[in-house]
């Protein structure tokens, strides 16, 4: 009797080993599943994160190189706005020199040469005095950037020159320069008032005289 009732007590037993390996074996699968889960999720996750923060590194760094541009052409544009007014800040002042300057130029242009010769006393002294404030002032004026223009003998540059005459004279090439009637003068690169000249006409075009020399 004894080993009748223990029969059905280890058939209990087996059945309730076999569940218990049952839902082991489901936990573990459940487990495995998660884990794979969320090894996916976290393989994914900072590949995405990745591009993300890549495509925002682009983003700024084209905006960082757009603005440096930006500020270096404000830099190069307020530099040079700062040098022109170095340079031509002074042109109004400068025209109303010149006019000093032309006065001496008349002054001194007066006096036959024979005069200036045979000048003595205190007549030389003052020719002296007015060559002298002449050339001061001629380099007061070149040490700010306004140089002389004295364009006799070289070709008509009508960005220049300013043609008063014409004069007719077969010996040179039509359109040079033969008279000066007042000096002009420039400034950095422009222009702070055209020389005014006489021109000559009748002579040989210059392009015909190069053209004749090489050959």
């Amino acid at each position: 009797m004894s080993e009748q009732k223990r029969a059905p007590e280890t058939g209990g037993d087996a059945s309730e080993n076999g569940a218990a390996q049952g839902n082991a074996q489901v936990n573990e699968a459940t487990a495995e599943a998660e884990a794979t889960a969320m090894a996916d999720a976290a393989i994914g996750g900072p590949a995405g994160d990745k591009a993300r923060l890549e495509a925002e590194i682009a983003s700024l760094k084209d905006k960082f190189l757009r603005a440096f541009a930006e500020a270096e052409n404000v830099r190069r544009r307020a530099e040079k706005e700062i040098q022109d007014a170095k340079t031509y800040g002074i042109a109004s002042f400068a025209r109303d020199v010149l006019n000093v300057a032309d006065d001496l130029a008349r002054a001194l242009g007066s006096v036959e040469a024979d005069a200036k010769a045979t000048a003595e006393g205190s007549f030389k002294a003052l020719l002296d005095g007015l060559e002298l404030t002449e050339r001061g002032l001629v380099k007061a004026l070149e040490k700010h950037g306004i140089r002389k223009i004295e364009p006799k003998g070289e070709k008509f540059d009508p960005n220049l020159h300013q043609a008063m005459f014409e004069v007719p004279d077969p010996s040179v090439p039509t359109g040079t320069v033969v008279q000066v009637v007042q000096a002009g003068y420039v400034i950095g690169e422009r222009v702070l008032r055209p020389a005014m000249v006489g021109v000559a006409r009748g002579g040989p075009k210059a392009e015909a005289n190069k053209a004749a020399g090489a050959a």
